[in-house]
């Protein structure tokens, strides 16, 4: 079994079981398209077992922390159907190994997006946009990984929640926001904290998937990536996003 396949194998199970592995990677050797190609060996196991892919989700989309993680661009991570929950459902905490839960917003597209587009190009391909919720969660011991570690687990992405969809020909280019548990606000943020406006998210995730020789389709979904700092999640939680003109998503913790 090659390098590749052999990571691809390790990362798969510990997602599919919610448990925890050593580091693989400590020292950060691995190149960049070696990690994303570890992902996209364990997302094709997942759909050889019958999970559809249903979109992409755009990570570090903060300029401080690409500027912290000593990156140029944005990471991304590919979503499968069974990563989906419902809004307003539960989901077992037991399916996790490090869950945080950070808050979004969606693009569904009505049509495909393959390349290098402009904004106004991918604002055209767009059917709706959500508040939306991205449970993250790291499969590595200690929740210790480097940047290539954390990308050849899927970008960390686990689970999604999409609120009601809505028209977007609103402006969501800076959309006040929070983040709440049991009705608390443990985050404040805005749209605008995704790369100065969500819409950038959305080219980017069209340029990378495209590169990967997956361009972006018809009815998939694109998680622009977190507004806020993520917060880590418990059993017996109701986690909710409120985001101004758009409305609420959440979901139960069950423990």
């Amino acid at each position: 079994m090659s390098q590749i396949n052999e990571y691809a194998t390790l990362l798969d199970d510990a997602a599919r079981t919610a448990t925890e592995v050593s580091q693989f990677d400590p020292e950060g050797r691995l190149s960049l398209d070696q990690a994303y190609e570890i992902q996209a060996a364990s997302i094709r196991r997942r759909v050889a077992r019958g999970e559809r892919r249903v979109g992409v989700k755009m990570g570090f989309t903060s300029r401080a922390k690409m500027v912290q993680m000593g990156l140029s661009d944005v990471i991304w991570g590919r979503l499968s159907a069974g990563m989906q929950i419902e809004e307003g459902t539960s989901v077992d905490f037991s399916r996790f190994v490090h869950p945080r839960v950070e808050p979004e917003i969606a693009f569904v597209l009505k049509h495909s997006l393959d390349g290098d587009v402009t904004g106004p190009q991918a604002l055209a391909a767009v059917e709706a946009i959500a508040p939306a919720l991205e449970i993250i969660d790291s499969r590595y011991k200690d929740f210790k990984f480097t940047l290539p570690e954390v990308i050849a687990d899927n970008a960390s992405s686990s689970g999604f929640v999409i609120g009601a969809w809505r028209d977007p020909r609103i402006d969501f280019g800076n959309l006040g926001l929070t983040l709440n548990i049991d009705g608390r606000v443990v985050q404040v943020g805005s749209t605008a904290a995704l790369l100065g406006h969500p819409l950038r998210s959305l080219v980017a995730a069209a340029r990378l998937s495209a590169q990967a020789g997956e361009p972006l389709q018809a009815g998939w979904i694109v998680m622009a990536g977190g507004a806020t700092p993520a917060e880590w999640i418990k059993p017996g939680q109701y986690v909710s996003v409120e985001m101004e003109r758009l409305g609420s998503a959440g979901f139960h913790v069950r423990g």
